[in-house]
């Protein structure tokens, strides 16, 4: 059977007049009336069966037995403070620690996280890209098993996922398509990207996030909503990580199906062109989990605040195209 302690009121009471060797100096410590600290030892005397004080007319005398315990339970009361400190400091941290699915990291967040440091000087971030891996080999993790991983020595996960981990807070960062990218060269080569069906004279490029975490490749996905041969996507090479995908695409290795929001700065700087219009939406997004209470911690609002508005400053791709839409031939880019 479990050892019932005494109500910690009590406890609290007795260890301040005991210390104080006065009811009226503890009653002004604790914030409360004499009678009340008298009430709550007699209660404790009570609870336990022993006498703590005897009382005389101008004075408290600590029994032995009171005597003997007081030391202990005036270190349990400092151990107790010293506990709520460190809560306190572990709340008011400016030390910000990430953990973040590797494509999301090199792609997005690295090329912008030098405005946060420099709107939040006092942030210590700690950045750690890792992958959803579970037991076994090969074995992909599910994104609860993720994010309880990654939060046991992280603040903030952001993965890709479908955000469904009730008890968390949870924020959609990204909504995601993917559609063919591929370097200039090879799109305006001796075998020109104009319409879907010339994807069968060039390599496929696999971005692997689909298969894995979806249990459907990119390539299949993208091919049935322009209504081209599926067959083709048996074939090319494939990678575990999209930024793995677009630097063999930059390299001119083939054509990669990927998230476009990936290889914006790409894009931008026409190290890779979008040959069709199509852009296929993807049911998963990514995602900025934490625990409720750390999502309050001054570090993290900011970082959450400052990932909005980052989000919010995003150029705009070009728009969804749906299949009705689709021309029968589209023009390679110049």
């Amino acid at each position: 059977m479990a050892f019932r302690l005494p109500p910690l009121n009590a406890l609290r009471a007795f260890e301040a007049a005991a210390r104080l060797k006065s009811v009226k100096k503890a009653a002004a410590e604790l914030n409360v009336t004499p009678a009340a600290v008298s009430h709550q030892i007699k209660q404790l005397e009570e609870h336990l069966g022993v006498e703590l004080f005897r009382r005389t007319a101008r004075s408290i005398e600590l029994t032995d037995a009171a005597r003997t315990a007081l030391p202990k339970f005036s270190a349990g009361f400092d151990h107790l403070v010293q506990g709520v400190a460190a809560l306190r400091a572990r709340d008011d941290s400016p030390a910000l620690s990430v953990s973040v699915a590797p494509s999301f990291a090199s792609c997005w967040l690295m090329p912008r996280l030098h405005r946060f440091f420099k709107q939040h000087p006092g942030v210590d971030v700690r950045l750690t890209a890792r992958t959803r891996v579970a037991a076994g080999p090969d074995a992909i993790a599910t994104e609860d098993e993720v994010v309880a991983a990654w939060l046991t020595d992280s603040d903030v996960a952001i993965l890709y996922g479908h955000g469904q981990h009730p008890g968390h807070l949870v924020e959609q960062l990204l909504a995601l398509d993917i559609t063919p990218l591929a370097s200039p060269a090879l799109v305006r080569g001796q075998r020109p990207l104009a319409v879907p069906a010339d994807l069968a004279r060039h390599t496929l490029l696999h971005d692997d996030t689909g298969q894995h975490y979806d249990n459907r490749p990119f390539w299949s996905r993208w091919l049935q909503a322009a209504g081209a041969p599926a067959a083709s996507t048996e074939r090319g090479p494939h990678f575990s990580h999209a930024v793995l995908a677009l630097e063999a695409a930059r390299e001119g290795l083939g054509v990669v199906a990927t998230m476009p929001v990936l290889a914006a700065e790409d894009l931008a700087a026409g190290r890779l062109v979008m040959p069709f219009a199509l852009r296929e939406p993807l049911e998963s997004s990514y995602y900025l989990v934490c625990a409720e209470t750390a999502g309050e911690r001054p570090a993290v609002k900011a970082f959450r605040g400052w990932l909005r508005a980052e989000v919010a400053a995003m150029p705009l791709l070009p728009p969804v195209v749906t299949v009705e839409s689709l021309p029968t031939a589209v023009s390679a880019p110049t």
